[in-house]
């Protein structure tokens, strides 16, 4: 039996870029809907959301429709205030060099801009920074879904090597409570001057709720057509159409809060990331990875929990392809209990036939969601 090495991430960029499946697309017919498509398409999306086509979906179960994002209530002032102040100061790192902000920059849609985080003493983590932009809506965290709470997950990278690298939770609550300042500015947010795990992680929670933005499609679904260009709406359509977006991006957060395969676990590789299963143990979990928020999708690059793909050209033209690839490089690895697991791509990954324009009009669509 012939075995074939799995492809690695500067592969899987080559073949996103030059395989069969971006050449069709190049060099197939164009696909440029006529003026009097453009406006039928328009017309199509002109109305409140029930009279839209159907999203085409391969398990409606948990599916919900597009939906302009609702605020959410308040968070007291004084407390995102503390969370804010908390948040940019570098005194939360064990070398008091480096913030939240440091890897959450707001200038960078709360990521760092970078393929993978950069933490204490420079040292490289292997994830890309997850945007905090809809933190505060999410039911998981983190690529793998780590944390049973938005508040455990603040604190985590205060002591994670890779991140702060505080010892402890208590090395940061000593620091903050030899400062005056902190001392009175937690008795402005909690009425006494005590610090404590949960008054920390509070308050960070609390800043982050207020950090989501509306966004020009939310005004578009509120009903101010005019938000989208017509390209954007012939990106909209296929998104819910024939690129099959939605499949996993869907509701007002534009995520199904679920884990899936995309065949990026790099078996065997150096750069081996098993996603959920590292969190859950069960073998069924090897490769997933949690689907992100597509909400201000443009200005988070680069993308994927390895930050694989440069720009949203790239993640679009991957789908193309049909998604990544987990290839045993032997017989040897083929037996391994975890390969058959890992090699199980989620089953509506499918080549798309999408041509060079139809992928320009879903990126314009991406840019603006």
């Amino acid at each position: 039996m012939k075995w074939q090495a799995r492809l690695g991430a500067s592969a899987v960029v080559l073949w996103v870029l030059t395989g069969p499946a971006f050449q069709s697309a190049a060099h197939g017919p164009s696909h440029e809907p006529t003026r009097r498509a453009e406006v039928s398409l328009r017309a199509l999306y002109a109305g409140p959301v029930s009279g839209w086509p159907p999203a085409i979906v391969d398990i409606r179960d948990g599916f919900v429709e597009f939906g302009a994002l609702q605020p959410l209530v308040a968070a007291d002032a004084a407390k995102a205030a503390l969370g804010e102040r908390l948040f940019h100061d570098p005194l939360l790192s064990r070398n008091t060099d480096m913030a939240c902000a440091t890897c959450h920059d707001p200038k960078l849609g709360w990521s760092n801009g970078a393929a993978i985080a950069v933490g204490a003493d420079r040292g490289h983590g292997a994830r890309n920074v997850p945007s905090l932009f809809s933190a505060a809506y999410r039911q998981h965290w983190g690529w793998d879904g780590w944390g049973a709470s938005l508040a455990a997950q603040s604190l985590r990278p205060l002591t994670d090597s890779y991140e702060m690298a505080n010892p402890d939770i208590e090395t940061v609550l000593s620091r903050l409570g030899g400062r005056e300042d902190y001392k009175n500015a937690f008795s402005a947010a909690y009425g006494d001057p005590a610090l404590s795990a949960d008054r920390l992680a509070g308050a960070l929670v609390a800043f982050q709720a207020g950090l989501e933005e509306p966004t020009r499609f939310d005004a578009f679904l509120r009903g101010d057509h005019s938000q989208l260009t017509e390209q954007e709406i012939q990106g909209l359509h296929l998104f819910r159409t024939k690129a099959r977006c939605a499949n996993c991006h869907f509701g007002p957060l534009l995520t199904d809060e679920r884990f899936h395969n995309l065949g990026l676990a790099a078996f065997r590789e150096k750069s081996q990331d098993l996603g959920r299963y590292n969190v859950t143990g069960r073998a069924e979990d090897a490769g997933q990875f949690r689907t992100p928020s597509l909400r201000h999708v443009g200005q988070t690059a680069p993308y994927m929990h390895s930050g694989l793909f440069a720009s949203l050209e790239g993640v679009v033209r991957f789908y193309v392809r049909g998604g990544g690839e987990v290839w045993a490089r032997n017989e040897r690895e083929a037996r391994l209990p975890l390969y058959a697991e890992v090699a199980r791509i989620a089953p509506f990954i499918h080549p798309l036939e999408l041509s060079v324009d139809e992928q320009a009009a879903l990126v314009a669509f991406l840019r603006a969601i």
